[in-house]
């Protein structure tokens, strides 16, 4: 561990202490009866005394690092509650677009609702929000949440996602909510 200019202060303060009290001892006695016994039991002491420190101050910083880990975990978790709350809103501005990108819809998508709806996914994908691709992959029961199965045109679609009936979103690399899927058997 790197020293500090705070370790540096209590090594001279300890060892000035030490000098003291090692002064105050042969002030009674006579230089000659100070052993070296003492004196190691001095920088025992000293050596057990900056061990507690250092242990301390890696204590310390692992706390800090902890508390900051948990303080962007609560972020995120109230990140998730609200984009959870969204994600219905989301779903039915695609249905309304995809109902108005039909051919044969009577209402059109407006060029005001279209604003605002790339507006919102772009404000939800800056803040972490990201749809999952599904159609056509292989099924992952980690990623998706099969509704039913229903026989694969081909061989090379068994298995694999035919449908999806609702969307699937990330929130930073975390899934807030599975897939809902047609997979193919």
């Amino acid at each position: 561990m790197n020293k500090k200019p705070q370790d540096s202060e209590l090594e001279e303060t300890l060892e000035d202490a030490l000098e003291e009290n090692t002064a105050s001892e042969n002030a009674d006695d006579s230089p000659t009866e100070t052993t070296t016994n003492e004196l190691e039991e001095k920088k025992q002491e000293l050596g057990e005394l900056k061990d507690k420190y250092l242990r301390l101050q890696a204590e310390f910083d692992n706390f800090r690092k902890r508390s900051m880990k948990e303080k962007l975990e609560f972020m995120v978790t109230a990140a998730q509650d609200t984009m959870t709350v969204l994600l219905p809103v989301l779903d039915d501005f695609d249905r309304a677009k995809k109902n108005a990108e039909d051919e044969n819809s009577a209402e059109p998508f407006s060029e005001g609702v279209m604003l605002v709806y790339d507006k919102l996914h772009k404000n939800l994908a800056q803040k972490g929000l990201k749809a999952m691709e599904s159609t056509g992959e292989e099924f992952d029961p980690e990623l998706h949440e099969a509704i039913t199965e229903i026989p694969a045109p081909n061989e090379e679609m068994k298995g694999k996602v035919m449908d999806t009936v609702e969307k699937g979103y990330f929130l930073k690399d975390k899934i807030i909510r599975h897939a809902k899927v047609v997979v193919g058997k």
